[in-house]
């Protein structure tokens, strides 16, 4: 298609990250515009009616529509650009549709953890989430080929799980959870995504000082392990 496209985004959302790996993946110029959600400009909530990002603003001539929620976004660049990153086949296309909803959940879980208020509620969701990826481990053991989710062909699953795998390049620099242990496939589809251009080219290369402190900020059973951490291992200064 020949509309302009700008993708409001955080620099943090996982979310948005999916987005500019498919646009990235189909070869879709795009424009990139992060927002503070912690103090929204007017526009954006004038354009936003979740308050959320990413949005897509499309531009075609003198038209504008603006598209929300991530999982839209991806079905609209399916059936307007090139280079498919769906399955053909309508059974394997509800597949692929299933595993990005458990992605989510993924995410969801993700965010429980780092935000657990003490060690049993922490224990419970690292439990919780070494159980979902359990799942995905036997997914991919019942019909992996390949580096990706479908074998050879990268996918919007691919797109989401990127983003999932990332938070566990900040977590691995703080403790050792064990959430991926026992799990080769799963590590194996971790370390191939972590070298794909479009999931390394989705965040900005302050993302991991970004994340590690927003981690560090919430009043959570793992920012006590973090500042623990610190202390244990103080900065060292120049003189």
């Amino acid at each position: 298609m020949t509309a302009r496209l700008t993708l409001v985004s955080h620099h943090l959302c996982p979310y948005v990250q999916r987005a500019a790996i498919a646009l990235a993946e189909k070869g879709v110029a795009f424009e990139r515009i992060d927002v503070d959600l912690s103090g929204k400009p007017d526009w954006f909530k004038a354009i936003s009616p979740l308050g959320k990002v990413p949005l897509l603003r499309v531009r075609d001539g003198d038209a504008q529509e603006v598209i929300f929620e991530s999982a839209v976004i991806l079905e609209f660049l399916e059936e307007t650009e090139a280079n498919p990153l769906h399955p053909a086949d309508p059974l394997s296309r509800a597949r692929h549709r299933a595993w990005i909803e458990f992605g989510s959940a993924i995410l969801n879980a993700i965010g429980r953890f780092y935000s657990a208020a003490d060690e049993a509620a922490f224990l419970h969701e690292s439990r919780g989430l070494s159980g979902m990826f359990a799942r995905v481990e036997a997914e991919l053991s019942a019909r992996q080929s390949g580096p990706w989710f479908a074998g050879e062909g990268f996918s919007l699953v691919d797109a989401v799980y990127g983003p999932v795998f990332r938070y566990f390049d900040t977590f691995d620099r703080i403790g050792d959870f064990g959430i991926l242990d026992g799990k080769p496939l799963v590590q194996a589809w971790r370390e191939a995504l972590s070298e794909r251009r479009s999931v390394t080219e989705a965040v900005s290369p302050d993302y991991p000082r970004r994340l590690h402190a927003f981690l560090r900020a919430k009043s959570s059973c793992l920012s006590e392990i973090i500042r623990l951490q610190t202390i244990a291992t103080p900065q060292t200064r120049s003189a």
